[in-house]
């Protein structure tokens, strides 16, 4: 069986793909939002985790199921998530591989790029007072406890989950300044919700064209609004693919030496 970390719409599309060519696939995901998109991308075919896997249960859960090979499609900057596999893998001998987005262009001359979300609120901080925030709520906590932002009005776009909606008023950010939309959004849209929120300064991440980096950034430079960009994690990848069509390859021919092994 393969192993698929699918946390993203690329990871799903892999899903799919890998059970077309006939392969027996089990997913993890990183909530239940998360499970519920990929069931519906692939029906009962897919054996589907949505719990936490750090080191340890990864590990357990990749002996429990007899994984033979990994596909970690997890989010760009789930650096943890690829760390945990990678290390994992190494240690059970299992062949891994990671699906990569490709980098968007950053052709506007108005962008700061950072490596950290704490660099980040201090850069946007010097900008604007406005910040309109399109980094998710995974590290919301950041920016509203940042002290750099202490002045400055925050408007975070994140999923529509009741679980994360729960987070932004945990967090104290109110109904008026949370935008609750599943992407992916077109320029146009960006155009206007960052007109809406009166936005001064926009935190992003290089997700790729896929997460909508292309979109955010042209909408930001048709309205000469700064960027803030956090730039990926860079990890040393064991082996890696930038389309479908590599990850396919890698699967088949382990495949085939895996037949020709046992035969």
């Amino acid at each position: 069986m393969i192993f698929v970390v699918a946390g993203t719409q690329d990871g799903r599309e892999l899903v799919k793909l890998l059970l077309d060519e006939g392969y027996d696939v089990a997913a993890s995901v990183v909530s239940h939002y998360g499970g519920e998109l990929l069931a519906h991308a692939c029906g009962n075919s897919c054996l589907i985790n949505d719990r936490p896997l750090d080191e340890v249960a990864l590990k357990a859960y990749l002996e429990e199921h007899d994984i033979r090979l990994l596909v970690d499609a997890s989010h760009p900057y789930a650096a943890n998530v690829s760390c945990n596999a990678m290390a994992v893998c190494a240690a059970m001998n299992l062949p891994y591989i990671r699906y990569e987005r490709d980098l968007t262009k950053l052709d506007y001359d108005r962008i700061t790029v950072v490596h950290s979300y704490e660099e980040a609120a201090v850069e946007a901080a010097a900008l604007g007072k406005k910040i309109f925030l399109t980094t998710g709520s995974r590290n919301l906590d950041k920016f509203v406890h940042s002290p750099a932002l202490a002045d400055c009005e925050l408007t975070a776009r994140v999923l529509p989950t009741a679980e994360v909606l729960v987070l932004c008023e945990s967090l104290g950010v109110d109904a008026g300044h949370v935008v609750a939309l599943q992407g992916p959004f077109s320029q146009e849209l960006n155009v206007e919700l960052f007109r809406k929120y009166s936005a001064e300064v926009i935190i992003t991440k290089n997700s790729g064209t896929l997460g909508g980096t292309d979109t955010k950034l042209a909408a930001a430079k048709e309205l000469g609004l700064p960027i803030v960009l956090i730039d990926r994690p860079r990890l040393a990848y064991p082996c890696i693919g930038h389309d479908y069509a590599s990850i396919l390859d890698f699967v088949r021919k382990y495949s085939s030496q895996r037949l020709h092994q046992l035969n």
